[in-house]
């Protein structure tokens, strides 16, 4: 596996080794004792696994501590543009995000450690897209900041007026109206 630090602490992406032939393809997609050494020491607990059309934007989403979670991504159908935004009290790249293309061709995966928000972009027809999380969903910790929030400065590379957002996305509040619970 290839281990690739972005240019905002915490925040990795994962290429892994592809063994290719005639019969198709292989590749190790984790390995605890790799993740620990090269990534975080995390202990994943659920995995979901979400189905989403073109225009499709979720996000951006987190949990609130105490249940927070950190998340390994991956798209495997299709194509997604994956985002996560830095939320954490006074972090030097406090608003500032890292996007990055993950599909079921180049297999990328992408860590998103505690506090950040977390949400992607449907770039292909259809796409299959999965998490590994570090902790158990907990509605009541629910949390968001705006997708549309132009301070961020996110190229979701879809016209934001024909993008397709569910109700509870089209209204959590902008980065400056936003008190974040995580601390740097």
């Amino acid at each position: 596996m290839n281990v690739t630090d972005t240019e905002i602490e915490g925040l990795k992406i994962i290429e892994p080794r592809i063994f290719t032939d005639e019969r198709g393809y292989f590749f190790e997609s984790y390995s605890k004792k790799i993740f620990d050494e090269e990534v975080a020491n995390v202990k994943f607990v659920q995995d979901n696994e979400s189905k989403s059309v073109r225009g499709v934007i979720r996000g951006l989403h987190f949990q609130r501590p105490p249940f927070a979670q950190a998340k390994l991504v991956r798209c495997v159908r299709g194509a997604v543009l994956d985002v996560a935004v830095d939320i954490r009290k006074d972090s030097p790249t406090y608003g500032r995000h890292v996007a990055v293309e993950l599909t079921e061709d180049n297999h990328r995966q992408f860590f998103i450690p505690h506090g950040f928000a977390h949400g992607f972009a449907v770039l292909s027809d259809e796409a299959v897209f999965q998490y590994k999380c570090d902790n158990y969903y907990s509605p009541e910790s629910d949390g968001g900041i705006s997708l549309l929030d132009p301070s961020l400065g996110i190229d979701w590379r879809i016209a934001l007026e024909n993008a397709i957002l569910s109700e509870k996305d089209r209204h959590h509040p902008l980065l400056k109206d936003f008190d974040s619970p995580f601390e740097y």
